[in-house]
């Protein structure tokens, strides 16, 4: 990287904690690959301190946030606008700073939609489900509603208040073609007979549990593409199941790859270097 002068715009992520998070590595080589003037840094930023950080980023001419957990929501009430399938997810995960004013995304569906279409899975006019109805799943879900428009939505849960009221979001908020269910095997196995997609949206399967997974091998078929949101194993036991059904896979990688070509294109104006940004992803993982 050139030295870094004032001239150069600094964009930061906030979370708590932060010092294991890949996105500094991410984004500094996409910078310095394009040859830009930007330097992103990582600052913790302790519960309850959320809307001091924000103020300090207008002060300071910040020019974008990365916002992770636990700070997520609280990063909501701090900015101007707020990108309408953000604002039905309920949360932030990116902040654009136009001279001042604030503005919040959330990159985290787009980024699944992005990996989905990227892998020749566009999910536009498909039959969809996705497992559990956490935050992965909200976010996801919604922006699939909102932006790929998915001939049905099936979601799978197994906490019945979740699942009620991210349904019902989904419908008031998009008017997306939307259905609940309980998450057991004999629904698995009546809706994975037609699906197109299946979306693995929760921890399980997640190291140190890699033996895990939700979904019996002997449901998954070779028109099924299969996705997880877990990146760590990079395969997990359903996708290496998957894989050996014969279905298309998309590993949880491509959707944090996915959430940062957005975060960068927001922020620079540029096309991401993507393959560059993934390379770093596939090295520390």
């Amino acid at each position: 990287m050139s030295r870094i002068d004032p001239t150069f715009q600094v964009c930061a992520i906030f979370g708590h904690p932060v010092g294991h998070s890949l996105s500094p590595a991410i984004h500094n080589a996409a910078f310095e690959a394009l040859n830009l003037p930007f330097v992103y840094v990582a600052h913790d930023i302790e519960p309850g301190h959320v809307p001091e950080a924000m103020a300090a980023i207008r002060a300071l001419g910040y020019r974008g946030l990365s916002v992770t957990i636990p700070h997520k929501i609280a990063a909501l009430s701090c900015v101007d606008e707020v990108d309408a399938t953000a604002r039905a997810i309920g949360c932030i995960n990116t902040v654009v700073n136009e001279k001042g004013r604030l503005f919040g995304y959330n990159s985290d569906g787009r980024g699944a939609v992005d990996a989905l279409r990227r892998a020749g899975a566009d999910p536009a006019g498909r039959r969809v489900v996705v497992l559990g109805t956490g935050g992965a799943a909200r976010a996801i879900s919604m922006t699939l509603a909102f932006e790929a428009k998915p001939a049905e939505l099936l979601l799978l849960g197994v906490v019945p208040e979740e699942l009620a009221q991210l349904t019902r979001d989904i419908k008031d908020r998009t008017g997306a073609p939307v259905e609940g269910r309980a998450l057991d095997e004999k629904t698995l196995a009546g809706v994975l007979a037609s699906a197109d997609l299946l979306l693995q949206c929760t921890p399980i399967g997640q190291h140190p549990k890699e033996d895990q997974t939700l979904v019996p091998a002997r449901l998954l078929r070779p028109e099924l593409t299969v996705f997880d949101v877990v990146y760590n194993p990079r395969r997990t036991k359903l996708l290496r199941e998957a894989a050996e059904a014969g279905c298309r896979v998309v590993e949880g990688k491509e959707m944090f790859l996915g959430q940062a070509l957005v975060q960068f294109e927001l922020w620079t104006g540029q096309k991401p270097p993507a393959e560059i940004m993934r390379r770093v992803i596939e090295e520390r993982l």
